[in-house]
């Protein structure tokens, strides 16, 4: 298991370095166009918090959900799942590596967002540290989700569709707090897995955190991660035998 996901990670880390290096820029920069549009309407408070702390897991959802799911779907459709269907890879090192890979694709853009988008809104930086922990654990739960969506969608292109729409829905329900928006709003909200990343992070850049309360979304956000990875290794294998 470990040895065929270590292999798996190494081959697509250096796949997402050649092709992917362009569409990170487009993240980073989309995210920082975000930031400083809010800029001129927010000013600080639990608004700023959320605006930077959402706009950086977006460089996540941007690179671990819409291109994992463009991916995957694309895999799917070329019937280059026969290809892994040979090799005496399990089905969980596949996707395990794969989405590690996106994950760990993602760390330059989330780290240069969140520090940009501290000093813009003029929020502590001490509490960023905790983007290693939101990096990988929000990564895992959004990889997941976009290796699930490209395996399940019939075409290659809904699979695009449906990235794009994760994605979407990341950047409108993670930049503002989530107490000001309507409640079924907020249960969508609370369904999509950057959710609590955005919610641990956006805690942490407080000046006084709760750290208490930071572990507790964290946590949350590691156990839908685990479900997401697990519904994309079923979708996996469903998605090989056929």
């Amino acid at each position: 298991m470990w040895p065929s996901m270590g292999a798996v990670y190494r081959a697509q880390l250096s796949r997402a370095r050649v092709a992917r290096i362009p569409l990170l820029f487009v993240a980073t920069f989309q995210s920082l166009g975000i930031m400083v549009l809010m800029r001129g309407v927010v000013d600080g408070g639990a608004e700023a918090r959320a605006v930077v702390a959402g706009s950086s897991v977006l460089v996540v959802a941007f690179v671990a959900l819409n291109l994992l799911a463009q991916y995957f779907g694309q895999l799917r459709a070329s019937g280059g799942l026969d290809h892994y269907a040979t090799l005496p890879v399990p089905a969980a090192a596949v996707v395990l590596g794969a989405a590690g890979a996106y994950a760990s694709f993602t760390v330059p853009g989330v780290v240069f967002t969140a520090v940009a988008g501290s000093v813009l809104f003029g929020l502590p930086l001490s509490g960023l540290w905790v983007l290693v922990a939101v990096i990988p654990l929000a990564g895992a739960a959004l990889a997941g989700l976009g290796a699930a969506l490209g395996l399940l969608a019939p075409r290659a292109e809904l699979a695009t569709v449906c990235g794009q729409l994760g994605m979407s829905a990341a950047l409108l329900l993670g930049v503002l707090p989530g107490d000001q928006l309507p409640g079924p709003v907020q249960w969508v909200r609370d369904l999509l897995p950057s959710t609590y990343g955005v919610e641990a992070l956006a805690r942490a850049l407080e000046s006084s955190p709760e750290w208490a309360r930071v572990a507790l979304d964290l946590g949350v956000c590691a156990a839908v991660g685990v479900v997401s990875l697990a519904v994309a290794t079923w979708a996996y294998r469903r998605a090989s035998v056929r």
